[in-house]
């Protein structure tokens, strides 16, 4: 059977921030280089104090020793309020990052030896900022470093024009590339998310379908197949309650006791779908039994139903086939009762070493298998259909032998599994239950 599934409009593929121009989500890059950040904060304060404690051995009791001392530590203490603030470039976090680097600045005025500590600011500022305004940090950090080597130098050194802006740029490739990959996995992560969304949500699709189909047979080899009885026997009473009153009140009694065995029924669908046949007890055995005699009582000399059971089960069929094979029984039967205009019908359930099969015969008048392919557009025609699809959901497969005038025989088979070795059989169905 086909499916058709109406799906809403799918997103359309996220475009790369690569390739968009513009800046990567936040969350992804707080999420895939948070172990660049811890290393970057701890390189900080190691600089830091590394810088703070060259200063004060090279150049004790200066007189701007207190003044690198309260700005070492200002500058520390305004480091540590960024994490607070998160990576996103919001106002404060803006305000934070220029009194952090103008603060820096001024120490590295003062002792240029601070100037390492900006390896961390780059980081820092790509961090927080838009690429663009983040390049120029880098560039402005960078030559305030070169200036402070230099100054450290006291004269022009080729290293320490080319350095600085080499460590640069590898700091900030390193940190571009971590960023990027961590949108790449964190925008995988989303669509492996969606793909599990959207197949559950397939599952209950086919599930729910499949219910419908389901009860559809159920409702089908039951609680209308017994309407269409009643319909039968009522209409039987109103032509004949004025000529042959008993006549029409036994039809009316029988169409009663139909009545009740669909209510019956509608009540087990309410509490768990099993035919009330089976939910008696005794197995399918007796339950075919029950049938066949329930059956020839409802036709009132009309019909003969014959049971016959052949061998016995190697294993106990699973609940599923059960209900199954009962069922098609009940549609073949209210078949042959309907239209077949049959005077003797016989049901033989044969258990085998590796499938159990079930027999409907009739001697009735027959027909053409291969018109008998249901009623496009109409109501009836959906009991072979039904078998059919039964016996496909346990893997088993049904066979009609009928010729018009030569009555008609209906074969369902399904494969038993055997039993496990040196395990007792369980009356509990191996098979999932179909999906509610």
């Amino acid at each position: 059977m086909e499916h058709r599934y109406e799906d809403g409009p799918r997103p359309a593929p996220e475009r790369d921030a690569d390739d968009a121009g513009i800046a990567p989500e936040r969350d992804a890059d707080d999420a895939g280089t948070r172990p660049l950040a811890l290393l970057m904060h701890a390189a900080f304060f190691l600089l830091l104090g590394a810088s703070l404690a060259r200063f004060l051995l090279r150049h004790p009791g200066e007189a701007r020793t207190p003044w690198i001392i309260g700005l070492s530590i200002a500058l520390a203490a305004l480091y540590v309020i960024g994490p607070v603030l998160g990576s996103r470039p919001t106002a404060r976090s803006l305000v934070w990052l220029g009194g952090l680097v103008v603060v820096w600045m001024v120490v590295v005025v003062l002792a240029p030896s601070f100037a390492w500590c900006a390896v961390p600011l780059f980081y820092t500022g790509l961090r927080i900022l838009p690429p663009r305004a983040a390049y120029a940090l880098v560039a402005l950090l960078t030559l305030f470093v070169v200036a402070a080597q230099l100054r450290l130098a006291h004269g022009f050194d080729p290293n320490l024009v080319l350095a600085p802006p080499a460590v640069a740029a590898v700091a900030t490739a390193v940190f571009v590339h971590m960023r990027r990959q961590a949108v790449r996995q964190g925008r995988l992560i989303d669509d492996l998310l969606r793909t599990r969304r959207e197949l559950a949500a397939t599952e209950r699709r086919e599930g729910t379908l499949a219910e419908r189909q389901r009860l559809s047979m159920e409702i089908h080899d039951t609680l209308a197949q017994g309407l269409s009885s009643q319909q039968m026997l009522l209409q039987a009473a109103d032509r004949t309650w004025d000529t042959d009153p008993a006549t029409a009140r036994r039809h009316i009694r029988t169409a009663e006791g139909i009545a009740e065995r669909n209510l019956a029924e509608a009540r087990r669908f309410v509490h768990d779908l099993a035919p009330a046949d089976l939910a008696q007890g005794g197995g399918l055995d007796a339950a075919l039994h029950a049938l066949a005699a329930r059956e020839t009582a409802q036709a009132q000399g009309r019909l003969t139903v014959r049971c016959h059971i052949e061998g016995a089960p190697h294993t106990v069929l699973p609940d599923r086939t059960q209900s199954a094979l009962l069922r098609i029984a009940q549609g073949a039967l209210a078949n042959v009762t309907e239209h077949a205009h049959a005077t003797e019908a016989a049901l033989t359930l044969t258990h085998l070493d590796d499938r159990t099969v079930l027999d409907i015969a009739d001697n009735g008048h027959g027909f053409t298998p291969t018109a008998a392919t249901g009623a496009p557009g109409g109501v009836r025609g959906h009991g072979l259909p039904a078998m059919r699809a039964r016996l496909h959901q346990l893997g088993g497969t049904l066979t009609i032998e009928s010729a018009p005038g030569e009555g008609t025989v209906v074969t369902a088979t399904v494969p038993v599994a055997p039993a496990p070795p040196h395990q007792a059989p369980t009356l509990q169905d191996p098979t999932p239950q179909d999906p509610a």
